[in-house]
């Protein structure tokens, strides 16, 4: 399997972290390494016994660098949709941060350049996808454990660190909106369980306070209503500004069962699930075998290492996954599930949530992107 070439752009948090993901591999080789800041580049490609050389601080420069195949956008929000744009002119396969862009226009026209060209894999980093907790609840979604889904939950309130040279965050024309700085990951995790079940959104109503403890320049705090075509609704309670630790509390209800994950308890507690399928109707504790083996359930028992969202350290998130799944895309010539045309949807989704907020009004979906174009360039 030939190498795949990876300029990364951005060597902040994440983007440290998920170069040393790609370093990883055996079937990556790093060829260039975009950042502003030369003396931050130098300390991370040396903390990953890269060469120093490997650094570029003129975009156009990096993009043509030899060997380069793929790009990672892992710079502040303001610049993602403009950089992966560039980097997809350039006929490069991107991996993008979210959001995908903070600028409607940009991200419209990220999906209209990847289906002009089908060959480029593109992919959106709703990191909460690889959790193993939230493959799970999609695959019981998917065989019915829950019968139809009626009514789902998905938190994301966390007050995002702005320590340092993050204070940019505060700032609206930089972040964007605080659904794409992080609530949408709650979002995305949502509709794709909905989706193992066939359901699609077709409506949102939101609204959004400034009610603020930190001096965010935009909204920080967000209230969403969706309704999917199966009749189902989808609350989401967003919160980048503060919170008691990492808040991805999940409420799942159907009509043969249901699943609540509470990231604030204890590891034993934090998931229970009852399914009148496969569970004769008890509740399930799958992170408690004693409590299993105590009721008879142990057959429920879940592995060791499942993981679950319950912290803002990407470290100990699945980024060696994502990653994974963005360069086994490469190589299979297969578009990723959350490619900008795939995963469109759920940027829709938060589109649909800043008009909906603004008009105090719900917006139908999926999006019309002639009205949105007037909206937000208006």
């Amino acid at each position: 399997m030939s190498k795949i070439g990876i300029g990364l752009v951005g060597a902040g948090w994440m983007g440290a972290t998920l170069l040393k993901r790609i370093t990883e591999r055996d079937d990556t080789v790093v060829v260039s390494l975009f950042q502003r800041n030369k003396e931050r580049a130098e300390e991370v490609l040396t903390s990953l016994d890269l060469s120093p050389d490997l650094f570029e601080d003129d975009f156009d420069a990096f993009l043509k660098t030899e060997g380069l195949d793929a790009v990672f956008i892992c710079s502040t929000n303001d610049a993602h949709g403009e950089q992966s744009i560039a980097a997809q002119k350039a006929g490069k396969h991107v991996f993008c941060e979210k959001p995908c862009s903070i600028k409607f226009d940009e991200f419209v026209e990220q999906i209209e350049l990847e289906r002009a060209n089908p060959k480029l894999i593109t992919m959106v980093d709703y990191l909460m996808n690889f959790d193993t907790l939230e493959k799970e609840i999609q695959e019981m979604a998917r065989r019915g454990d829950f019968g139809t889904i009626t009514q789902i939950q998905l938190n994301y309130r966390h007050p995002i660190n702005i320590a340092g040279d993050k204070v940019w965050k505060l700032a609206g024309d930089r972040m964007g909106d605080a659904i794409g700085m992080g609530i949408i990951h709650s979002l995305s995790a949502m509709m794709n369980i909905m989706e193992a079940q066939g359901a699609k959104p077709i409506r949102v109503y939101a609204s959004s306070s400034k009610v603020h403890k930190r001096d965010f320049e935009i909204p920080a705090v967000w209230n969403l209503h969706i309704e999917f075509d199966n009749g189902a609704t989808g609350l989401c309670f967003g919160n980048v500004d503060q919170a008691n630790g990492y808040d991805a509390y999940h409420n799942i209800h159907g009509t043969d069962g249901g699943l609540i994950f509470d990231s604030y308890l204890d590891r034993p507690q934090k998931i229970r699930f009852w399914s009148n399928i496969t569970t004769d109707g008890n509740w399930v504790y799958p992170l408690d075998p004693e409590r299993c083996r105590r009721d008879g359930l142990d057959a429920h028992i879940w592995p060791e290492d499942t993981t679950t969202p319950d912290s803002g350290d990407v470290m100990n998130h699945q980024t060696h996954h994502c990653v994974a799944h963005f360069i086994e895309s490469i190589h299979s010539g297969e578009q990723s599930f959350l490619s900008f045309a795939n995963s469109a949807s759920v940027a829709e989704v938060g589109w649909a949530a800043q008009m909906s907020a603004e008009l105090k009004m719900p917006i139908d979906l999926p999006l019309d992107y002639g009205k949105g174009a007037e909206f937000f360039n208006s």
